[in-house]
């Protein structure tokens, strides 16, 4: 992460990782996906975990969700988050089985519920052409 003039650390993508940054610029989830060993994978890596095999494949997921765990932050996890607090730590596992820390969005800290169903927030800062990945609660009809 490198933070510029004060601001916020952004993600500085890597070979590896950089199908996943460029599907959310587009707003859209991509993770890699193991066919030897049917498995879901991320973050993103070289070779599929357990098995060492070289077949891991880019796929786009809905990035839909339940909450794992989560935090709230009453005070700065560090100086240039001081004006956003509190913050919403979470967890997220997505369907298809990985986890994702990230931040909830619109949300109000009391309503926050392990289980909860989660819809993904493209959070895009125009800046540095940047997007992150954040969630927020299912509507009840399920939609995002």
């Amino acid at each position: 992460m490198t933070p510029t003039s004060g601001a916020r650390p952004l993600p500085e993508p890597t070979p590896v990782s950089q199908p996943f940054w460029a599907a959310l610029r587009e707003h859209r989830i991509r993770i890699q996906y193991s066919p030897s060993s049917d498995t879901w994978v991320f973050y993103p890596r070289t070779l599929a975990p357990g098995t060492l095999a070289d077949d891991l494949e880019w796929r786009d997921i809905s990035g839909a969700g339940t909450l794992y765990t989560f935090t709230v932050a009453e005070r700065p996890t560090a100086p240039p988050w001081a004006d956003s607090v509190p913050q919403l730590l979470a967890v997220v596992e997505w369907d298809e089985g990985p986890r994702l820390s990230t931040e909830l969005v619109d949300v109000d800290p009391a309503d926050i519920r392990i289980g909860m169903r989660l819809a993904p927030v493209f959070c895009d800062d125009p800046d540095t052409g940047t997007t992150l990945l954040r969630y927020r609660p299912e509507d009840r009809d399920g939609s995002a």
